[in-house]
């Protein structure tokens, strides 16, 4: 997942420089979207790895 939001924010950062705004900035929230959705699933694989190693 961490893949696709790389992939994302290069086709933004490309078609910012290449003067399309819609694209680069629909990219730009795909991006980051996904990012913080893969932040999200790290933070609870933490949490229950964490939980099961203690138990």
């Amino acid at each position: 997942m961490l893949y696709y939001a790389l992939v994302f924010l290069v086709i933004a950062l490309i078609a910012g420089v290449l003067g399309f705004g819609g694209i680069a900035g629909a990219s730009a929230g795909i991006a980051q979207i996904l990012f913080f959705l893969f932040l999200a699933f790290l933070v609870i694989s933490l949490v229950i790895g964490f939980f099961r190693r203690g138990t």
